[in-house]
């Protein structure tokens, strides 16, 4: 007699207990967890704080061979920042969607303003040829941040209230288009050609993932193609800047220096770092290591293996938010369900983007990596958008469990 014979009872609840633990493991991702009556999202929650702390002590270790870490310095504005965005996420949070959906046009309007405000004299503060941050004496923000942000929102409450237009009629993309249009102009005008990119791609795919009427989109792919390659080639550093990432060692100590520093950092982690803190390249060696360049850092101090996390992390998170779009799309949830594909899109893009450009895949567009790169605006208005998507999933969640869906595979069929 075998042993699978002479213990078919233990066996069986063997296999029951694998069987529930398998259960439990997929549907975490939907499980939900009430604080103060809010459905979160365990995975994404999860990646998002881990992705937080992990930024606060890479900037933490990318300032420390500056010894610009006294009362002060980045690691406390840097933690402030954090601060001040958990509790305005916690308050957005608290908010319906239906509140921002009747406020988009006052949304939008602020969000061109502040683009705007940044060409008033005495206002704005300039860096490096760039005017991107609007002094106010105390602190200054960065008014793309925000007003990406802003214009996010607006397109998701244009694309929830008008999807029916814009899934059957061309004019259904009139407005949106113009808004794109107001937006990178405003940007290019700073000059930001980094985040006229990603702003523009973002407000596209939205559409795109809205079901947005096909030949509309395909002639907006291409007219925006094509004047992506005209604004590359209307500015000389930005040629400059084409042709130094494709050989930057033809120029290492002039155009080529800050992407050959990223590439020694990034090649000197090997496949398990140097270890926390140990990093060369951050030595004076590598500019903006601590915001543009913290990936770089962080591959010299944690190697491949840590990449490979970092970017599980990243994956997660957005992933988790393309699951939380679906929701809402499946609970009719439109308005939703577009904030949050258009959210999880901005934040893959970015972080894509910015380790490209570290890596040497891209050249350099000035874009931080997201929850990471030190810079307060970029933390807080981030740390926003994250509790946008958390308002979807309780909405969502809420919407599903009145219709009887709890499973979040039945939300996949």
């Amino acid at each position: 007699m075998s042993l699978m014979s002479t213990d078919r009872p233990t066996m069986q609840r063997l296999r029951e207990t694998f069987a529930t633990a398998t259960q439990w493991v997929g549907e975490q991702g939907q499980v939900h967890r009430h604080v103060g009556g809010i459905r979160l999202d365990r995975w994404f929650l999860t990646s998002l704080i881990a992705l937080i702390a992990l930024g606060l002590v890479m900037v933490a270790s990318a300032t420390l061979g500056g010894g610009d870490l006294p009362k002060g310095g980045p690691l406390l504005r840097q933690s402030g920042a954090v601060i001040i965005g958990l509790v305005a996420m916690a308050v957005l949070l608290m908010v319906p969607i239906r509140h921002l959906v009747s406020l988009r046009t006052s949304i939008l309007v602020l969000s061109l303003a502040l683009l705007a405000v940044l060409f008033v004299p005495g206002v704005a503060h300039t860096v490096n040829g760039a005017t991107r941050w609007i002094d106010l004496g105390v602190v200054r923000v960065q008014a793309s941040e925000f007003a990406r942000l802003g214009m996010i929102i607006w397109m998701a409450a244009y694309l929830g209230v008008h999807l029916d237009k814009v899934q059957t009629r061309m004019r259904g993309m009139f407005a949106p288009v113009i808004v794109i249009a107001l937006g990178a102009t405003l940007l290019l005008l700073q000059p930001d050609y980094g985040n006229t990119l990603v702003l523009g791609a973002t407000l596209f795919a939205m559409a795109w993932l809205m079901r947005a009427q096909l030949h509309t989109m395909i002639m907006l792919m291409l007219v925006g193609g094509a004047l992506a390659v005209v604004g590359v080639f209307s500015a000389q550093y930005r040629v400059d800047r084409l042709l130094s990432f494709s050989n930057p060692f033809a120029d290492p100590f002039g155009d080529g220096y800050q992407l050959v520093n990223a590439l020694i950092a990034i090649g000197g982690g090997g496949l398990f770092g140097r270890g926390l803190g140990e990093s060369v390249q951050k030595l004076s060696y590598l500019p903006e290591a601590h915001t543009d360049f913290i990936f770089a850092v962080f591959a010299e101090e944690f190697g491949l293996f840590g990449v490979a996390a970092l970017l599980g992390l990243y994956a997660v998170l957005v992933w988790r938010g393309f699951v939380i779009a679906r929701m809402a799309w499946t609970a009719r949830h439109y308005t939703g369900a577009a904030l949050a594909w258009g959210i999880s899109v901005w934040i893959g893009m970015q972080s894509l983007i910015n380790m490209g450009v570290n890596m040497g895949l891209l050249p350099t567009k000035g874009l931080t990596l997201p929850l990471m790169s030190y810079g307060g605006s970029a933390m807080v208005a981030t740390l926003l958008a994250m509790g946008l998507i958390l308002r979807v999933h309780h909405e969502a969640s809420v919407a599903l469990a009145d219709e009887g869906i709890r499973d979040a595979r039945e939300v996949a069929q």
